[in-house]
C-alpha cells in the first residue's frame, strides 16, 4: 500500500463515484416506475455526450448555428434526449405492455445495439478528444494535507465540478420523487400499476415521463463522463460500472444508487492504491467482488425492499 496516496485516492474515488451514482439513477428511475431494467441506458449516456459535442460545434461542420457555448449545447442535448426518451417509450416499450419480462429486456438490449449503430453512422467510430470543457486538464485544486500521508491533495477542477453537478442532479431527483405531486404519482405507479390507474393516475403518461427524465439524466451523466474521458462509442460501457452501484444500493432506491456509486468509486480507488497483485484492470474487478459480498449478506441490496411472495 502506497500510504501517502491513500487520501488522494479516497477523495478521487468518492468524486468519481458521484458521477457513477448519477448514471445509475437513470436506470433506477425507469425501474421504479415500470419495473423495466433498461440495458440501453449506457447508449443513451453515449448519445447525450455525442449530441452535446455536436451542438458545441466540435464536429467542425462550419455551421455557426452549431458553434454553441457548453451550457447551450447541454440544453440542446437535454431537449433532444427528452424527445429520444419519449420516442423509445412510445415506439418500442408501450407495444410491449403485458408481454413477458424477458421479452422487454431483450427489447432494451436491441435498442442498445440500434443506438450504437446509429451513433456510428451519425458521428463516426473514431474517439473525439476535442470535447469542450469548462476547465483545462491542467487546472488543479490543491488542498493542504500535512502529515504522514503527504503534503497536499491535488484534484482536477473538472472532476470536482463533475461531482458537484452529479450530486446536485441526484438531490433534485430525490426531491422530485418525494415532494412533488408528479413524483408521488410515479412512486405510486411503481408500487402497483392497476391500483394507481384505479385512483386516476395516467400510467402511460407516468411511463413516458420516466423515460423522458431518464434521457435527461443519461445526457447529464454523458456530458460529465465526456468532460473527464472524452467522447467515443466506448462511453456506453460506463453502464457496466453502474450495474454494481444499482444492485449495491437496491433496485428501488434512488439514494441507494448514489451511495452505491460512491462505494464503487471507493473500491476502485482503494484497489488502485493497494495493488496487492499485478493484475491488469484489477480496479475494474473490485466493484463486482464488493457486490458479491453485499448480495450474499443482503440479497436485496443495502436499501432495497424485501419482497415476500406466496408460492
Amino acid at each position: 500500500m502506497n500510504w501517502p496516496l491513500v487520501p488522494q485516492q479516497l477523495i478521487t474515488g468518492i468524486l468519481n463515484g458521484g458521477v457513477i451514482g448519477l448514471i445509475a439513477l437513470g436506470i433506477v428511475l425507469i425501474y421504479k416506475s415500470s419495473e423495466v431494467f433498461n440495458f440501453a441506458h449506457g447508449h443513451m449516456v453515449m448519445w447525450g455526450a455525442f449530441l452535446t459535442w455536436w451542438f458545441a460545434g466540435a464536429a467542425e461542420t462550419g455551421s455557426e448555428l452549431l458553434n454553441l457555448p457548453l451550457w447551450a449545447a447541454v440544453m440542446g442535448a437535454l431537449a433532444v434526449s427528452v424527445l429520444l426518451g419519449l420516442l423509445i417509450e412510445r415506439m418500442a416499450l408501450r407495444p410491449m405492455t403485458g408481454q413477458p419480462l424477458l421479452s422487454i429486456i431483450l427489447m432494451t438490449l436491441g435498442l442498445a445495439q440500434l443506438l450504437e449503430g446509429l451513433a456510428s453512422i451519425a458521428f463516426g467510430v473514431e474517439p473525439k478528444s476535442n470535447f469542450p470543457a469548462p476547465f483545462s486538464p491542467g487546472d488543479v485544486l490543491v488542498i493542504p494535507f500535512p502529515g504522514a500521508f503527504g503534503d497536499a491533495i491535488r484534484l482536477k477542477y473538472t472532476l470536482v465540478v463533475a461531482f458537484g453537478v452529479a450530486l446536485l442532479g441526484a438531490l433534485l431527483l430525490i426531491w422530485f420523487f418525494n415532494r412533488t405531486r408528479t413524483g408521488l404519482a410515479m412512486r405510486a405507479t411503481s408500487e402497483n400499476h392497476e391500483v394507481a390507474q384505479s385512483v386516476g393516475i395516467n400510467v402511460s403518461r407516468v411511463f413516458a415521463l420516466s423515460w423522458a427524465l431518464a434521457g435527461m439524466v443519461a445526457t447529464l451523466g454523458g456530458v460529465l463522463m465526456a468532460i473527464l474521458t472524452g467522447v467515443s462509442l466506448n462511453l456506453a460501457t460506463v453502464v457496466l460500472v453502474a450495474f454494481p452501484a444499482i444492485l449495491l444500493g437496491g433496485l428501488e432506491s434512488l439514494g441507494g444508487a448514489v451511495l452505491g456509486g460512491v462505494l464503487v468509486g471507493l473500491s476502485q480507488a482503494l484497489v488502485q492504491a493497494a495493488r496487492p497483485i499485478e493484475v491488469r484492470n484489477s480496479a475494474e474487478i473490485a466493484p463486482y467482488i464488493l457486490l458479491l459480498i453485499v448480495l450474499i449478506i443482503r440479497p436485496e441490496g443495502l436499501f432495497g425492499q424485501k419482497r415476500i411472495e406466496r408460492v
